[in-house]
């Protein structure tokens, strides 16, 4: 029996590789969804008294989102009344993924993203935890002056033990400043003297 000629066996590796291939499924490179789908916490900025009314707009979009108020008084001519006002003025806060920034941005009212080094800057956990602090205690919370540098203590005691901020005195009465350093303002806290230690 003679054994085939090379060229016959070349011609068919070739078939046999061309009929392979086309049957073969293409690999893909590997995709992680969960990126696309994973949220974090950004700073909505958005037109002057406009934080109400961008605040109703995501409720109707099913976004999450935190709007921190306090109890804002105004004196009348015969009375003082109290209303609920924005603590960071111009600020809405969201929680939403990549793909959800979109509806965020063409919300009426919010003019952008807060961004650092041209990406939008994400909230850390804890200044996060102490806005839904802030939304539970309006009446106990003020807006601030921006402080970054000052006397740096911790609660000990009470509902925002282990928060850190800065002391400072107002009207006889201490109050502890928490600052948001990503849109560079503070709110103050009432808090009792023998409640905090030094961090120096």
């Amino acid at each position: 029996m003679k054994s085939p000629k090379p060229s016959c066996l070349i011609a068919q590796y070739r078939s046999w590789d061309r009929e392979w291939r086309s049957l073969a499924i293409p690999v893909q490179e590997p995709f992680d969804m969960d990126v696309q789908h994973r949220k974090c916490w950004l700073a909505a900025y958005t037109r002057p008294r406009h934080e109400h009314h961008v605040a109703n707009q995501l409720r109707s979009k099913n976004l999450e989102f935190l709007l921190p108020t306090y109890e804002r008084m105004v004196r009348w001519s015969d009375r003082i009344k109290r209303f609920p006002a924005a603590l960071f003025p111009g600020y809405v806060f969201v929680h939403v993924s990549d793909s959800e920034r979109v509806p965020v941005l063409q919300t009426i009212g919010v003019v952008n993203l807060v961004c650092s080094a041209g990406k939008a800057a994400v909230l850390h956990e804890e200044d996060v935890e102490r806005l839904r602090a802030c939304c539970l205690r309006s009446s106990a919370i003020e807006p601030h002056p921006y402080l970054e540098i000052g006397h740096r203590v911790r609660v000990k005691h009470g509902p925002f033990a282990g928060w850190e901020g800065t002391l400072v005195e107002k009207s006889n009465s201490r109050r502890l400043i928490i600052s948001v350093h990503q849109i560079m303002k503070s709110v103050a806290i009432n808090i009792h003297g023998a409640d905090v230690e030094s961090l120096s």
